[in-house]
């Protein structure tokens, strides 16, 4: 891999929207990767290679846990009746993923109800992770310095530009340099990590190999289509798609199963107001969610808080706990022994089945585009495809496929990043998700465009709003694919040039207030000395990396102008 002498290290970090984590590796030893395996999350079944996505502060807002440990302390505070002294949040990152109008003055609600800016909530978190693994590297014979490090923060590639731009605002924001960090897609990484990770050698594919790649994490399902070229690099053949259909949806069937059993008024007081009880039933189910298989014909055991549940039943059901699961309706289902409940094997399995029935319809969709026919291999990566009932049933659904679950999946994105981060070369083309485009204008062409498009500029009829495409949807794009466009001042002494980038779902838009299309940002183009003269500017787009790339240089002095491109 090549080795840039600017850094000693690349770091990635995960940032999910159940779990989080990260890693690294040396420049002189790029795959011996270092992962962090102490998350304690305080049960002995079940073991993290990561922690939750939870936040703690205190009233002034300011850090006082993250993981685990904002889990059991924010456990103690509720119990304590001291919650609004605090801010706590938790499952944030999905606000990303479903919401379409993505600012750095929206705000999030915390579990109490409270609003914060949601740029300070993902950066303090980010600076968590930042702080926990330098805490690690700075106690190492040889302690490395931040400003000798390389960043990689993994997105979904399903994520908008608008999405993207505001993770990295808030890693800015966490004390990460901006020419230090670099956006790695999730399905990417692990598909880098499988095919290049020496751990994963057993999981190596043929040049010429288009194979799909189904990252299945917490909040979504995240697939991408892939083939190994000839000189080793990837390219991507079909745009990335997805879901929310990831583990979570898994939870909330659970949820729903308890309060069938115990009442919705007995499990919300339990989520509010005993969060330690209710984090460790949660817990238990994940254990749960890693382990069940479909081979088994009998029950499913849990460890349960029974003392909390018998509070709890008597005070709002009037019974105790073994009672209230007698006289629910599924009393058939589901018993208590000691302090497990055990629920059958059939019952528990229906709550997978409409998450596992969506993403297998996905897949199928994915595959049925024309890039994807050659596909021959599914790789399934993420932490919720360790889970037995998805690998079953997409062996059962694929079976002219070959299917690949890497050891500790969980971290395929997270390793994988790490090696995008030595050698962010290893990917060489991308799929256009949208069609990008500028506005424009041109001589109205009479008989031929619509009229409401017409304006009259120094008495010649001109067909405005144009949309001015840069790259199409679904169009093989060359990383770092670079488009050139001219712009210019249009009166005198002008001091600044304003363009707006726009997207569309077409692949050739004409209009820019089509329905298909939304501006999704716009970039100021500041201009030195203002002058009389018409002054020309090149912009220059950047196209097929993770992020959008836009410069501007002054075509008579040859300069780069300041210039700022917002998405958010």
């Amino acid at each position: 891999m090549a080795v840039n002498v600017d850094h000693m290290m690349v770091a990635a970090l995960d940032f999910g929207t159940t779990y989080s984590g990260y890693a690294f590796s040396m420049i002189h030893d790029p795959h011996k990767i270092y992962a962090n395996h102490a998350w304690n999350s305080g049960e002995t079944r079940l073991l993290s290679l990561k922690a939750p996505t939870c936040l703690l502060l205190n009233r002034k807002k300011q850090f006082v846990a993250f993981g685990y440990d904002a889990e059991n302390q924010y456990g103690d505070i509720v119990l304590d009746g001291k919650e609004d002294e605090y801010y706590y949040f938790q499952r944030f990152k999905m606000t990303l993923h479903s919401n379409k109008n993505i600012t750095t003055t929206m705000t999030l609600k915390d579990l109490s109800g409270k609003h914060m800016l949601a740029t300070q909530v993902f950066g303090l978190s980010i600076k968590a992770l930042v702080d926990h693994l330098m805490d690690m590297v700075e106690r190492r014979p040889n302690p490395i310095k931040k400003n000798e490090i390389k960043w990689v923060l993994t997105v979904p590639a399903i994520w908008t530009d608008g999405a993207k731009q505001f993770m990295r605002k808030c890693a800015e924001s966490a004390g990460i340099l901006s020419d230090r960090l670099i956006l790695a897609l999730e399905p990417e990484a692990a598909s880098i990590f499988c095919q290049y990770s020496p751990a994963e050698e057993q999981h190596r594919i043929e040049t010429g190999t288009s194979y799909m790649v189904v990252d299945l994490g917490g909040g979504t399902a995240d697939i991408t289509v892939h083939e190994k070229m000839a000189n080793g690099k990837l390219k991507e053949l079909s745009r990335a798609d997805g879901s929310n259909c990831g583990g979570t949806s898994v939870d909330d069937r659970f949820f729903q199963l308890l309060v069938k059993i115990l009442g919705g008024q007995l499990m919300k007081f339990l989520r509010d107001y005993n969060l330690s009880a209710y984090l460790s039933l949660f817990r238990e189910f994940e254990t749960v969610k890693r382990t069940i298989d479909s081979i088994k014909t009998d029950y499913v055991n849990m460890v349960v808080p029974c003392s909390s549940l018998e509070k709890l039943c008597k005070k709002f059901l009037g019974e105790d706990f073994t009672s209230a699961i007698e006289s629910s309706t599924l009393k058939n289902d589901i018993r208590l022994c000691g302090d497990k409940i055990r629920i059958n094997v059939d019952r528990m399995m229906k709550l997978f089945t409409p998450t596992i029935d969506d993403i297998v319809a996905l897949m199928n969709e994915v595959l049925q585009r024309k890039k994807a026919s050659g596909v021959t291999h599914i790789m399934l990566v993420g932490g919720f495809a360790e889970c037995r009932l998805i690998q079953d049933r997409v062996n059962e659904s694929f079976p002219d496929k070959t299917i690949i679950v890497p050891r500790e999946a969980q971290l395929s994105i997270l390793k994988g990043a790490v090696l995008f981060g030595h050698n962010p070369d290893l990917v060489k083309y991308r799929v256009m998700r949208f069609s990008y485009g500028i506005e424009t204008s041109r001589t109205f062409i009479d008989k031929q465009d619509d009229k409401k498009y017409m304006k009259l500029v120094n008495d010649e009829k001109l067909c405005h709003k144009l949309f001015a495409k840069l790259v199409s949807k679904n169009e093989d794009v060359r990383c770092g694919k670079k488009i050139q466009r001219e712009f210019f001042t249009s009166y005198a002494n002008q001091d600044e040039i304003i363009f707006k980038i726009y997207i569309s779902t077409d692949e050739n838009p004409c209009h820019i207030d089509e329905e298909s299309c939304k501006v999704i940002g716009e970039m100021k183009i500041k201009l030195h000395n203002p002058c009389s003269a018409k002054r020309y500017v090149d912009v220059e787009a950047v196209f097929g990396n993770t992020e959008i790339g836009i410069t501007a240089v002054d075509r008579k002095t040859r300069q780069k102008i300041t210039s700022s491109f917002n998405l958010v």
